[in-house]
């Protein structure tokens, strides 16, 4: 799985209806991995299991779900029941959190990295043994029966939001990669990766997701970026990746023009160390750009026997 999309439906009738709908026609396109965002009306892991269900062949992903507010126990149960759908073809993806996340649960919102330390520590028992003795300062999972899924198989593969040192180090320790998001090349090569790398003990995934729309206007299709991605240039997380990368707008990360101009964009990301790339905000042209994209994301996917 080497290149896919983010799917995110609005002005949906049936959200689940539509999604399906939009991977079919991604698929159609040629693409072989959709991601879904967790927000605090669907839940992920169990669209991800219906997706995989609908669209036999696609890889399904989801990016990401964060660790305040829930418990391994629970999230496992999620990951190996969309595993188990999807023959296999499911990614979990995971995320720190926020103070906003975590005021939605009314939970604290202290001590993050040791949280994601002691939730990948749970997650990963749960996952490759089927079971689990943690007792940690902040959480506890000591299930009395078996915790595995039949079927669920191959383990779910784990990955983290992580692009800060902390995080990074911890998912290199605990995880299989990670699911930076507005991280330029530059900032993968010199930042991310020699991080990462240095706590992980085997080769880590790297799955970049960056804004893209192949488009003829992409002067009405940036102002239309600048506005819709603003948002993430006051989270400081994010804003500390666009400055790393010498931006001032978020915006400045996405790849907007024709398909020669987004294709060269992509492959700095595969030249800097990225194994995988997802292209997301593909909507922020016409829908016509939209389909423009996702034809040119499964023209650069490799067939199923070169994977």
């Amino acid at each position: 799985m080497t290149l896919g999309i983010a799917l995110a439906a609005t002005n949906a009738d049936n959200y689940v209806d539509a999604i399906v709908a939009q991977a079919r026609s991604a698929q159609e396109f040629g693409v072989g991995s959709v991601w879904l965002g967790q927000r605090l009306d669907y839940d992920s892991p169990m669209l991800a299991a219906i997706v995989g269900r609908e669209v036999p062949g696609l890889q399904v992903g989801t990016s990401a779900i964060p660790v305040v507010g829930r418990h391994p126990l629970l999230v496992s149960a999620q990951a190996q029941t969309a595993q188990a759908a999807t023959h296999g073809r499911y990614h979990l993806g995971l995320a720190v959190g926020s103070t906003l996340v975590a005021g939605a649960f009314g939970s604290p919102f202290d001590r993050p990295i040791a949280r994601l330390r002691e939730f990948l520590t749970a997650i990963k028992q749960l996952l490759d043994i089927g079971t689990a003795e943690f007792h940690g300062e902040l959480l506890t999972v000591t299930p009395p029966l078996p915790t595995a899924v039949p079927g669920a198989q191959p383990r779910t593969p784990v990955l983290v939001a992580a692009m800060g040192p902390q995080a990074l180090r911890v998912t290199g320790e605990l995880a299989d990669g990670i699911l930076p998001y507005l991280a330029g090349p530059k900032t993968l090569t010199n930042h991310i990766l020699p991080t990462i790398t240095r706590a992980s003990n085997t080769a880590p995934r790297v799955v970049a997701f960056v804004p893209a729309v192949v488009t003829a206007d992409p002067d009405a299709t940036r102002a239309q970026a600048l506005d819709k991605l603003s948002f993430y240039e006051q989270v400081p997380s994010y804003r500390r990746v666009i400055d790393l990368e010498g931006a001032s707008r978020a915006a400045d990360l996405a790849l907007i023009g024709d398909e020669e101009t987004v294709a060269a964009g992509i492959q700095r990301y595969y030249d800097a160390g990225a194994t995988e790339v997802v292209l997301t905000s593909t909507d922020l042209g016409s829908p016509a750009d939209e389909r423009r994209t996702w034809a040119l994301a499964g023209q650069l996917t490799p067939t199923p026997t070169s994977l």
